[in-house]
């Protein structure tokens, strides 16, 4: 007996991505492409050509030449930006897999990707950030995803699915004044046609804190056209005592003003958890608990114990990720994003939630927002200079 998912008519177009499971066993005319050190087109044959002496590698491959593993790496000296690769369409970027060896600090490191020859960016990110590590060097975290993985040591992957028509062109920035930057990477794309009402993908970076007058920290605004929010990566350091997720991330789509079409009922909600985090050890204390899961993940720098340290005032480091895989916010003309910064009053060992009242908290935040939209795009915040990036804010006065 045939399953009966599996038979269509023959002019049936399947509606999963090119490689999800429900179509990978679909023959298809798209051409595998990969963009790496050696090759940064992508064009068939072109893998592998660099001779001895132009390669990064070449005193490790002197004994074997060209074709042995002779530039697998670029050095992007302290200040230079590179291409990773100019690719040209119609095409769909599937994955994207880089580790940063060297001295630069993540956020020193801007990943910045073209669509179709536009003059300015649709991402651009802190290479960390983008995939969910902000903490930089040795505070990578595990990370299972949909989209992002994130391997150990510091091996970082994409796999949203980023279409483009004419061109993709991909640059990474070392804006490091002192230390340089080795990259290895690989990109790999499809060269296939791209359905008309496809949109491309948008990833934009912000940092700072709620706005004092409203309680909110704003992850996306000035969208203006059609498309889908997609995902949030929050990086979280908090500095109150007590619980500092009580904040409700809220979305004003298509003319929204006062209030939002969508409002959530707390931070660690909207990043699919639930109570602080927490779970009861097995001596009856309480502990944060991370998790990494395909839609949602809590990555804590180092899990606290609820009934002891996380009560004090101090500096705890948190990273989430919330993927819409499934439940896209969809909007037609425009978009803001914002979650609410919130803990509570009068905290104690005792007392988890204190007096029972809400606290707006000044904690430090930064942020990752992915969508797809139809072009042009509304230009983007200018990125903090070094500095501002890598700084680690000091606790407020209490």
């Amino acid at each position: 007996m045939v399953c009966a998912a599996l038979v269509a008519p023959a002019t049936a177009q399947p509606t999963a991505p090119a490689g999800a499971l429900t179509s990978l066993f679909l023959l298809s005319d798209a051409k595998s492409r990969e963009i790496g050190p050696e090759n940064l087109t992508g064009q068939p044959g072109m893998g592998g050509r660099t001779e001895l002496k132009d390669g990064s590698a070449k005193y490790a491959a002197k004994d074997l030449g060209r074709g042995w593993k002779v530039n697998p790496y670029i050095v992007v000296p302290p200040g230079k930006t590179i291409t990773l690769g100019d690719a040209k369409g119609p095409g769909v970027i599937n994955h994207i897999w880089m580790t940063l060896g060297g001295a630069a600090d993540y956020r020193s490191v801007i990943l910045r990707i073209y669509w179709d020859g536009e003059a300015t960016p649709s991402v651009e990110v802190p290479a960390g950030d983008f995939f969910a590590a902000g903490w930089g060097r040795g505070f990578e975290p595990v990370v299972n995803s949909a989209t992002v993985a994130v391997n150990p040591g510091s091996g970082f992957n994409s796999f949203w699915q980023m279409p483009f028509r004419k061109a993709a062109r991909l640059t990474l920035e070392n804006r490091s004044a002192t230390r340089s930057l080795t990259i290895y990477y690989a990109i790999d794309y499809s060269e296939t046609a791209v359905p008309a009402k496809a949109g491309y993908f948008h990833a934009q970076f912000r940092m700072g804190k709620a706005d004092p007058a409203t309680g909110d920290y704003t992850l996306l605004d000035g969208v203006k056209g059609q498309g889908q929010y997609v995902g949030t990566y929050l990086r979280h350091e908090a500095f109150s005592p007590g619980w500092w997720g009580e904040g409700e991330a809220k979305f004003y789509i298509d003319g929204d003003k006062a209030f939002p079409t969508i409002a959530g009922t707390g931070e660690e909600d909207y990043f699919l958890g639930s109570y602080s985090y927490q779970r009861k050890t097995a001596q009856g204390g309480r502990v944060e608990t991370s998790y990494s899961a395909a839609y949602s993940g809590f990555l804590s720098v180092q899990d606290q114990p609820i009934d002891a340290d996380y009560l004090k005032p101090g500096d705890r480091r948190y990273g989430e990720y919330r993927w819409h895989i499934l439940d896209p916010i969809r909007f037609r003309r425009d978009l803001k994003v914002t979650i609410q910064n919130l803990g509570w009053k009068g905290v104690t060992p005792s007392r988890f939630i204190g007096d029972g009242t809400y606290l707006p908290l000044h904690d430090d935040l930064s942020s990752v927002a992915y969508w797809y939209q139809a072009e042009p795009h509304a230009p983007f915040p200018a990125l903090p200079n070094d500095a501002a990036l890598n700084d680690l804010p000091k606790p407020p006065a209490q």
